[in-house]
């Protein structure tokens, strides 16, 4: 393990932290500690922390699984330490030990402590990476979903919350109780519009709790929208042995991402923010082109790949795009369905971008994995693909592509790629009636999914009959065969 300690003799390769970490005291709480947010926000945070020491992060895990607390151990016993490889396409690689993270709190171990924090007006932005479908919107109303268990026993018993949204409305009826400001709320989730999506759940557990508190919420938090970007794949038993060889440390949480980064965030915050655009965040006043770009073409475009890349047997990103066909199909889509209907923000070129995402994506160091990616991918497609299928449909464009996306999607779902290999596919939104569409031997009624709910009102005859047919060919002829021209 990597501690106070080591920070005294790291080998000459690693980067230590450019100031004192006992020196840094935290404004952030931040539910969510994956590894995406260890690269990203995180990352931000520690290029700041020697000139803004009031900015330093604690880390919150809202579940009590035995996978849970041992992570909670883990970051305990580093003094909540790790390394940060970030390699370029090229294989060029720096190591970096981060401090950003101060603390670590399993919070059904002891929620008080949680409380403690956020409330304390020291706290100024409460930040959450809890997945694409972790914020409880009723996909069919649009409203936050009251009648979610966990939200319920909140509501029965708010001042021992135990989920995300009780914590941060407990929370904040303690401040407004207290005369002190609210926080911010700052989504880092892949979504559209994410501080919007923040807001309408926040507001939507806040009204059924008290409609006053309510009111002061909206009144007086703030809820920006960001774009977040940057590739952090899963880091194996293997890759964090193989990551600890080139660094050497011994370090029980190492990271690895790409050496692209990119956060646009809009400048609107309740009680002041860290100097990020010191560390390269882009600040702005409206995120909205910045964020369709990157859903529609880097996000989009990697589920794209990785569905058909899954049933044909590759598990690596990387190898999938090596793949020509693939590839072929990866290019068309872009270059035919999405950047003509894309309006590309001050300064941005659309092909420049799409380069871009096929350079990063066979970046070979990430070894991100086909199967990550795919995973949740009902709440990816309707995030990723909506706006891109809408306007196929409303503008009478050629739906092939799009067709072939879905019947990846729905022939992934099966766990059974073309080589014979099995494995499983994680839809933590889907329940019992889901999987017995998706596993259903006609091809209609998986069209009833949850997945493609965001262009339902539409006339989607055409499309329904495209993935039909496609699925017949995948299954009898494979992947490759159904591949658009």
């Amino acid at each position: 393990m990597i501690t106070r300690e080591t920070l005294k003799s790291l080998p000459a390769n690693v980067q230590a932290p450019p100031y004192d970490i006992d020196g840094v005291k935290p404004g952030i709480v931040h539910f969510g500690v994956g590894n995406f947010f260890r690269a990203h926000e995180a990352f931000y945070v520690e290029q700041i922390l020697e000139h803004a020491p009031d900015w330093a992060i604690i880390g919150v895990g809202l579940t009590g699984s035995d996978r849970s607390k041992k992570k909670a151990e883990e970051f305990k016993k580093q003094d909540c330490l790790y390394s940060l490889t970030e390699t370029a396409p090229s294989g060029k690689s720096t190591v970096r030990v981060m401090g950003a993270l101060r603390d670590y709190l399993l919070a059904p171990a002891d929620p008080e402590a949680v409380l403690k924090h956020l409330a304390d007006p020291a706290i100024r932005i409460v930040s959450m990476t809890i997945t694409e479908g972790g914020y409880n919107i009723n996909e069919t109303t649009g409203a936050f979903d009251l009648e979610n268990a966990a939200v319920k026993a909140d509501l029965q018993n708010p001042e021992k919350p135990s989920t995300v949204f009780g914590y941060v409305v407990e929370a904040l009826r303690r401040r407004r109780d207290a005369g002190h400001k609210a926080f911010t709320v700052m989504s880092c989730d892949n979504l559209r519009h994410n501080g919007n999506v923040a807001r309408k759940a926040f507001l939507g557990y806040a009204k059924a709790r008290d409609p006053e508190l309510a009111k002061w919420i909206e009144e007086n938090a703030t809820f920006p929208n960001g774009m977040v970007d940057r590739i952090t794949p899963t880091v194996s038993t293997a890759i964090a042995k193989k990551l600890n060889t080139a660094s050497g440390l011994d370090d029980d949480l190492p990271l690895v991402a790409e050496d692209f980064h990119q956060w646009v965030l809009e400048d609107q915050f309740a009680d002041g923010r860290p100097p990020l655009e010191k560390a390269g965040v882009q600040m702005v006043g409206d995120v909205t082109d910045w964020e369709h770009v990157k859903i529609r073409m880097l996000n989009a475009g990697h589920v794209t790949l990785c569905f058909p890349g899954i049933l044909v047997g590759y598990e690596n990103v990387d190898d999938a795009i090596e793949d020509g066909e693939l590839l072929g199909n990866l290019k068309n889509y872009l270059n035919k369905d999405v950047i003509p209907t894309l309006k590309a923000p001050s300064g941005m070129t659309l092909e420049g971008y799409r380069d871009s995402v096929i350079s990063r994506f066979s970046n070979k160091a990430m070894s991100d994995q086909t199967l990550r990616i795919a995973s949740d991918g009902c709440s990816k497609v309707q995030v990723f693909w909506t706006e891109t299928v809408r306007r196929a449909i409303e503008g009478k464009r050629d739906l092939s592509r799009i067709a072939f996306g879905v019947a990846s999607y729905l022939e992934m779902l099966r766990g059974r790629d073309e080589k014979g290999g099995t494995y499983e596919s994680s839809e933590p939104t889907y329940g019992d009636a889901e999987w017995k569409l998706a596993k259903a031997d006609d091809f209609e009624s998986s069209l009833k999914l949850p997945a493609f709910d965001g262009w339902r009102d539409l006339d989607t005859s055409e499309l329904d009959q495209k993935v039909i047919a496609l699925r017949k060919i995948i299954r009898e002829k494979g992947v490759k065969a159904a591949i658009p021209a």
